[in-house]
């Protein structure tokens, strides 16, 4: 039986990190239309929040009402029926991480939901049953449920260790909201990089298949990532539309933070090695 003060009081600020694709290749499609990647994720500070309160009536309601981020929803009603769970669960979500960015952020929201509704709903499924419903979801939700930055294969559910850039990183922001389903579906998407030894690959090694895809089909992106380029070794992320670029000190990604031209934006985030999930998920267990 859930705790009555669980019931009726908001369980705050659950942590859902964004992700930069230190490098996408992609190397083949499957029969099913889906695609072979080799990526390297990288971890970074930049979050989303959620609030979570426990409902008696089994409805899943997310909030604010305006949000349309299904995949949170998904993951919420996927997790219920899978736990065979009579609880609901009212979801505020806090957006920080720009949405269609290529940051992983609905995946991201997605991992958090299911991480903190099995904590809270007291329904202790293992990492590995949370894995595979991740899967289902989409292939970024893996990686947000592993927690830890990592290089990634198959359709993006391989996951296995790899080191983490504790560098400051400029994340910059054109403002476009970019849909994966349009660039993958590009006739003209790089589909046959050969596979290589991802721990060989050293950042900034490797490239993003989508990038040039994107930058055709989303001139402002393009130009985004030519001015980046002019000041830093840029790099797109994921799908798109947001780019990045490394820095070897806070100092220097700050002053080219305070260049970028508006409409633009750009948010400082230095990369991490876990997720602040997975430290938020040892409290809750541990009462803290």
């Amino acid at each position: 039986m859930m705790p009555q003060r669980t019931m009726h009081s908001w369980s705050r600020a659950w942590p859902a990190p964004a992700k930069l694709n230190l490098y996408l290749h992609i190397t083949g499609v499957r029969e099913d239309g889906m695609h072979w990647l080799q990526t390297r994720f990288q971890l970074i500070e930049l979050c989303d929040q959620l609030d979570f309160r426990i409902r008696s009536d089994g409805l899943i309601r997310l909030l604010p009402e305006h949000c349309t981020c299904n995949l949170v929803v998904r993951a919420a009603a996927l997790l219920q029926q899978l736990g065979n769970c009579p609880l609901g669960a009212d979801i505020l979500l806090h957006k920080r991480i720009p949405t269609g960015g290529g940051l992983g952020g609905g995946s991201s929201d997605a991992a958090t939901t299911l991480s903190a509704l099995n904590q809270l709903w007291g329904l202790a499924l293992e990492t590995e049953q949370l894995l595979h419903i991740a899967a289902g979801l989409g292939s970024d939700v893996p990686l947000f449920v592993h927690g830890h930055t990592a290089c990634a294969e198959g359709t993006g559910e391989r996951l296995s260790p790899c080191p983490s850039l504790a560098l400051p990183f400029l994340v910059l922001d054109p403002g476009v909201t970019v849909s994966t389903a349009h660039i993958y579906n590009a006739a003209d998407l790089t589909r046959d990089t050969p596979r290589t030894k991802m721990h060989t690959l050293d950042y900034p090694a490797g490239h993003n298949d989508c990038e040039p895809v994107t930058c055709r089909l989303y001139p402002e992106v393009g130009r985004a990532l030519a001015w980046l380029r002019t000041h830093a070794e840029g790099r797109m992320t994921g799908s798109g539309g947001c780019l990045y670029a490394a820095f070897a000190s806070a100092d220097q990604s700050a002053q080219l933070c305070q260049r970028v031209p508006p409409p633009w934006r750009a948010v400082l985030a230095r990369g991490i090695a876990s997720s602040p999930l997975l430290q938020r998920l040892q409290g809750e267990h541990n009462g803290v």
